[in-house]
């Protein structure tokens, strides 16, 4: 009697633990273990989808990348030409003028402006006429014809010719030519016999006397000249 009830209690046990082991949510043996947090949360979330060219082969949702903004960048300006707008025109060695004196016939004449910058003229001598204007000049005489020679004296002074310009390099006749008014650099590579085949012939090389200093700019071939310019016309290398 007492083995038949061991029996029946070691059989309602293993019942009972199937029963657990089957059932849904339960701890058991057999229990499938939970995914962890981290790939819970990779499975919820949603494959990346291709985009650019991929998006548009395959259907893509995803709105395409906007372009990317072109970066500024710095350009420097280009070089400026020396200004063209000096004040009026100064004399200088080789300029020939025309002074007149009203009323003094003895004076009235034409004068060359020499090597050294000045002018002889009679009565009062050497005038300094290097790097003054027509009218500068004018009242210079003015004041010196004054000293007990005339009285109220009236002088006038104008460019009959002015002094050459000089041109070398890549012209076919380089050397000195004279001035003629409103020249620039095609004008007096004209005057040169213009330019020879191996000639630059976009810019020139100009050296120009400004307050007692030789300046020397890279200029275009529209260039406005002065009395006393340098051009120099470079060759090119192809």
């Amino acid at each position: 009697m007492r083995v038949i009830r061991s029996l029946m209690m070691v059989l309602a046990a293993a019942i009972t633990l199937a029963a657990c082991a089957t059932a849904p949510g339960s701890r058991g043996l057999y229990m499938t273990a939970a995914p962890p947090p981290a790939q819970t949360q990779a499975r919820l979330q949603p494959p990346p989808q291709p985009q650019g060219i991929d998006g548009v082969l395959y259907g893509s949702t995803v709105a395409p990348l906007p372009p990317p903004v072109p970066a500024r960048v710095a350009v420097a300006a280009p070089m400026a030409y020396a200004a063209t707008d000096e004040g009026p025109y100064t004399l200088d060695s080789g300029d020939r003028l025309r002074i007149v004196v009203f009323g003094q016939d003895g004076l009235t004449n034409s004068y060359f402006v020499d090597a050294g910058g000045n002018i002889d003229m009679p009565l009062i001598g050497s005038v300094p006429a290097r790097a003054l204007t027509t009218n500068q000049l004018a009242g210079r005489i003015a004041e010196k014809l004054r000293q007990g020679y005339v009285r109220e004296p009236h002088v006038a002074v104008e460019i009959e010719a002015y002094r050459p310009f000089f041109i070398l390099g890549e012209v076919t006749q380089p050397g000195q030519y004279p001035y003629v008014a409103n020249m620039s650099v095609e004008t007096a590579v004209a005057i040169a016999g213009g330019f020879t085949p191996r000639a630059f012939r976009k810019t020139v090389t100009i050296s120009r006397p400004l307050n007692g200093l030789v300046t020397r700019m890279t200029v275009p071939v529209t260039f406005p000249l002065r009395p006393g310019d340098t051009v120099n016309v470079q060759e090119r290398w192809f």
